[in-house]
């Protein structure tokens, strides 16, 4: 069993930072992966462009240099790669935590490949895994999708797609500007506010001059075959469909959280607990770090604002066991 003095649970870019504070610590450590570098990014649309400018993703101080002021998919891929071969990081990819279970004064972390034994854990895990499902009869059909990827795959073909945030916003115009003929499903009254700031008037003036065609206050009853049921407060209303996107958001592991013995909110937002200052949970040792800190609200924390999570751990951390250097 390999012994650390952490164990970092994902490898996107606030595990990254993790793993490179660290180092420069002195303490030792493992970053523990269960896809590619930078998952979660890899996963996301192909054509994705970031709301964030280049230096606001950068971490520990390192030049993020992009073609534009918002970098895109590619660019960041790119960099963060850089970073950990670079700095030769030591980082387990496609291996998946399946719990870690804390025994006297260290962990025990069994992955599906090894056994690992940290006196910390920093679980850095995001929350694009888990879809928010829609829960309607149809939902299970190969014809609907949680993740959009390609725009090409959609074209000449009859699209619906559910949500109006960033991710639905950008699918609807990237399919359409393909040859899809896309129709939007909105729960509220209008397009998200939250929607990036050069992306939401393409979207409204495309509806208002009706190349596509959107349903607000409307929920989905029912998907079929080759059909989508709205409910609109018209009416039902029922429309030919070939694929459906339903971007309506992800959540973090809340299981996994739960496994480890960490404290939820029970008000709805379920939102973990931990000390802002130090960010460990009420598990002694147990650390989060980065946008699985704001539990259900996944717009409060991001790259940007939660990379400052790795100094603040590493420094309790060597407070609290008197490590590295």
């Amino acid at each position: 069993m390999q012994d650390f003095d952490v164990v970092i649970i994902g490898g996107g870019p606030i595990g990254i930072a993790c793993g490179l504070e660290a180092k420069k610590q002195g303490l030792t450590y493992v970053i523990i992966e269960k896809g590619p570098i930078v998952n979660s990014l890899f996963n996301y649309p192909i054509n994705m462009q970031f709301f964030s400018s280049s230096e606001k993703l950068e971490i520990d101080d390192i030049p993020f240099i992009s073609k534009e002021a918002k970098p895109k998919r590619n660019e960041a891929l790119e960099y963060y790669r850089r970073i950990v071969t670079s700095n030769q990081l030591n980082i387990h990819l496609f291996e998946k935590v399946l719990d870690a279970e804390q025994k006297a004064a260290s962990f025990n972390i069994k992955t599906d490949k090894d056994t690992y034994k940290a006196k910390n854990v920093i679980v850095a895990t995001g929350f694009y895994d888990l879809p928010n499902k829609i829960h309607v009869p149809g939902e299970d059909l190969p014809k609907v999708s949680h993740y959009y990827k390609d725009p090409h795959f959609y074209a000449s073909q009859k699209l619906a797609v559910v949500g109006a945030s960033n991710s639905a916003i950008d699918a609807a115009l990237e399919c359409w500007r393909k040859g899809a003929e896309v129709t939007l499903i909105i729960r509220g009254p209008e397009v998200g506010q939250r929607v990036k700031y050069w992306v939401r008037p393409d979207i409204v003036n495309r509806i208002e001059e009706g190349s596509i065609k959107a349903y607000y206050n409307a929920t989905v009853k029912e998907i079929t075959e080759s059909e989508i049921v709205v409910n609109t407060p018209q009416g039902e209303v029922t429309l030919a469909n070939d694929f459906v996107l339903a971007l309506t958001g992800y959540m973090p592991n809340f299981d996994f959280l739960e496994k480890l013995g960490i404290q939820l909110s029970e008000d709805g937002k379920r939102l973990p607990t931990y000390d802002p200052e130090t960010m460990e949970t009420n598990v002694p040792g147990l650390f989060l770090a980065g946008v699985i800190c704001g539990g259900m609200e996944t717009h409060k924390w991001f790259i940007e604002n939660s990379r400052i999570h790795a100094p603040i751990i590493m420094k309790a951390i060597k407070q609290k066991n008197g490590l590295g250097r």
